[in-house]
């Protein structure tokens, strides 16, 4: 299959997602070779925010995209009052998304995501919709540090209540 078959299909598979989440959403004709402008692939909105998306896919190769698509991109968000946003897929995973200011700058001015980069940096389909929040293994950390203590009070008030210290009634208003 030619890559760019591969990477229509790659638009329309994430057009479908987006609009299967609430989006309304569309792809953008020709992508800018069906005028002198440069379009994003996709735009999307959900009555609050509003996307303008330049996707690509690889096999598994870093995907390289040139200065002027994120040039273009960012010029057309900026007009349209959109978030430019670049959506990158790797074969075998999921969308990844990245503002285009966080993305990895070559010597000669183009841009680089690499697949590791993407699955840990990259905000992933269902953050970027709307349906969770990524959680980073510090904010992991002091959660599990929250519950050990949240777990050590309620031993305290047992034992209590175990010694005959407290009432069943004050350890339960306790806990």
């Amino acid at each position: 299959m030619s890559s760019n078959r591969k990477g229509d299909r790659r638009e329309r598979e994430l057009v479908n997602a987006l609009d299967e989440s609430g989006f309304a959403v569309m792809r953008a004709p020709a992508s800018g070779s069906a005028t002198e402008r440069e379009l994003p692939d996709v735009l999307a909105g959900d009555g609050e925010t509003f996307y303008a998306i330049e996707a690509k896919s690889s096999a598994g190769d870093p995907i390289y995209l040139e200065g002027r698509e994120i040039e273009a991109l960012l010029f057309f968000a900026q007009n349209f009052g959109a978030k430019p946003r670049v959506g990158v897929r790797f074969d075998r995973e999921d969308w990844y998304f990245f503002h285009p200011g966080d993305l990895y700058t070559t010597d000669g001015g183009n841009y680089r995501v690499k697949k590791e980069t993407a699955l840990s940096e990259g905000v992933d389909f269902a953050e970027f919709v709307g349906d969770s929040q990524k959680v980073t293994l510090a904010e992991a950390a002091d959660a599990a540090r929250s519950d050990d203590e949240d777990d050590e009070d309620a031993r305290e008030v047992l034992e209590a209540l175990e010694r005959g210290d407290i009432s069943v009634d004050d350890a339960v208003a306790m806990l």
